[in-house]
């Protein structure tokens, strides 16, 4: 399901889990976030919204691409999008915005539009990463950029929440995604833990499968805990920004876990009863062992 490739701009209370230029984020940086997000979901949208044929889409997601190039040399770009292109050209232009980030979003949209058109499936949870690569991990190393943070451990410790987010997507969707042909469990994962597809198609219980997504939860759990360390060298309001998304992303690995891992079921949710909770525990989020010890 390619919106989640926007899963760190999602906002509670819309079906959605983070936040959108909210509040925390400094006012200078808004309308780069925003521009960011746009890009990223009009993209979106052609890969998966409306009733246009595969050919259709690869082609206006060409255009999409087309329309980058343009903005990312300066050039006019066609005007079939302006509310997108026109602020993203300022955008890489005041902030020296890496394009090739943009261009690994959308090399996701359009393999996204291939795999359902052709039925593929993921071979391998080692190739399902790799597309958590180029649709999650360049949202987060965009905004890091925004921040002016770009060391080898923050950029990595970005890449596993962000990967971590779109796997906890995948597991929380699968309800949505399966009966639209949209398949992110791994060929490999199915055959391991003795899953069919009929298992993921039907309103009722199977062991199995509860296996296989309590397996990929407990997967994406481990590489949140290995991005958490980044809160606590941020620091400030973008600081409190990806405590408030880590807890979101944990809380709905909490409410599958409440439901017995059965989101090919039904998909649960946050709600705004969930808010005070993520943030009592944003609040509380540890210090590393090694820097209270420093201190």
């Amino acid at each position: 399901m390619t919106k989640n490739q926007v899963a760190l701009f999602r906002a509670i209370g819309h079906e959605e889990n983070f936040p959108v230029a909210s509040l925390l984020c400094p006012t200078h940086l808004r309308p780069a976030v925003l521009a960011i997000y746009r890009f990223a979901r009009q993209g979106d949208d052609l890969a998966d919204e409306g009733q246009a044929s595969p050919a259709q889409r690869l082609t206006a997601l060409a255009s999409f691409g087309a329309d980058l190039r343009a903005v990312a040399s300066a050039q006019p770009h066609s005007g079939r999008w302006p509310g997108v292109f026109d602020p993203l050209r300022r955008v890489v232009r005041d902030f020296a915005l890496p394009v090739s980030l943009l261009e690994q979003l959308l090399d996701a949209f359009v393999q996204d539009v291939q795999f359902t058109a052709s039925s593929r499936r993921y071979r391998s949870d080692e190739e399902l990463l790799d597309y958590c690569s180029r649709s999650a991990n360049p949202v987060g190393r965009l905004l890091l950029h925004l921040y002016q943070i770009d060391d080898a451990v923050a950029l990595q410790q970005s890449d596993c929440i962000c990967s971590a987010l779109q796997l906890i997507n995948f597991w929380q969707d699968l309800s949505v995604d399966v009966p639209r042909s949209r398949w992110y469990p791994s060929e490999a994962a199915m055959r391991q833990h003795g899953v069919s597809e009929t298992d993921l198609m039907t309103d009722m219980p199977s062991s199995t499968a509860t296996n296989l997504i309590a397996n990929y939860a407990d997967q994406a759990s481990a590489l949140m805990e290995g991005g958490t360390p980044l809160v606590h060298r941020l620091g400030g309001r973008i600081g409190w920004e990806l405590r408030l998304v880590i807890q979101g992303g944990l809380r709905i690995l909490e409410r599958m876990r409440e439901m017995n891992f059965e989101t090919w079921r039904s998909r649960p949710n946050l709600q705004r009863s969930d808010l005070p909770r993520l943030v009592w525990r944003a609040w509380r989020m540890p210090a590393p062992a090694t820097a209270r010890a420093t201190r």
